[in-house]
């Protein structure tokens, strides 16, 4: 990562918050079509089109040689998961992880999906990941630091017995997808870089059913959990402000349309 952390200016801060709302519009177009049955292929082909078509390029594809638009993970995949011919099935958990670039700047968001009619529990672990991202964005704001929210994070999801992985971070987001500062969405209050009025992050939780530890698969990419235990993955970018935060993606179309399909309340 870039040792130097960037603080945006105004324009460019709407660059980011450009590329990123073309993110949650791309996972919105994700949330029409995602059901038992779907493969990941399918949904990596819908959204580099979408955002193509929409004047932007796919983020993620060919960088660090990555192959595709978006990343999905299943179940126990945490993160980084790479779409191919997997057929998703009923009860299933699917973390859908997008990125943008459009006139030089990136967007990042990430959102976790029910396929079908998933277990209460698996309901529970997306609920509880969610709200550790509305608490770490809550940290966000200019003089706290990195480990404020990372604290936050961590202590809301433990409290839930959950385990919080360490090995993959939050970053900074501008002219590069990762940029400092890192992150984690774990640490003690006070330590970790200090947040600065312009900053942009991207703050992700990453929350386990069961134990925190994780591996990488042969494929170089995926990352799963040790114990085989679901996991979920809520992902924001923000920029820091003094008082409250701003967050730059949306959930709001994603939530949109599966409250149309009755998938969630309205």
């Amino acid at each position: 990562m870039t040792k130097a952390v960037n603080k945006l200016s105004g324009e460019e801060v709407e660059l980011v918050r450009n590329s990123s709302l073309l993110v949650g519009r791309t996972l919105a177009e994700v949330a029409r079509v995602i059901a038992p049955g779907t493969t990941t292929a399918a949904l990596d082909r819908l959204a580099e089109e979408f955002i193509r078509d929409n004047g932007g390029m796919p983020g993620f594809k060919g960088l660090y040689g990555c192959p595709s638009t978006l990343l999905v993970s299943v179940n126990e995949e945490v993160v980084h998961g790479l779409p191919g011919k997997r057929e998703l099935k009923e009860g299933d958990v699917a973390s859908v992880d997008c990125g943008v670039l459009m006139d030089g700047f990136y967007g990042d968001s990430a959102y976790t999906f029910e396929v079908g009619e998933v277990s209460p529990e698996a309901r529970e672990l997306m609920r509880v990941t969610k709200e550790c991202l509305a608490l770490g964005i809550a940290q966000a704001v200019a003089n706290q630091r990195t480990g404020d929210i990372g604290f936050a994070i961590q202590q809301h999801a433990e409290a839930h017995g959950y385990g919080i992985v360490r090995e993959l971070v939050g970053h900074g987001v501008g002219r590069k997808l990762h940029e400092a500062p890192e992150v984690p969405n774990y640490g003690r209050r006070g330590h970790g870089t200090r947040l600065n009025e312009g900053m942009v992050i991207a703050i992700e939780p990453m929350v386990t059913m069961g134990r925190k530890e994780v591996s990488q698969l042969e494929d170089g990419w995926t990352v799963v959990t040790r114990d085989g235990s679901p996991s979920a993955h809520f992902e924001h970018t923000v920029v820091v402000r003094h008082g409250k935060a701003e967050v730059l993606s949306t959930f709001s179309h994603i939530e949109d349309v599966l409250k149309e399909r009755g998938m969630i309340a309205a």
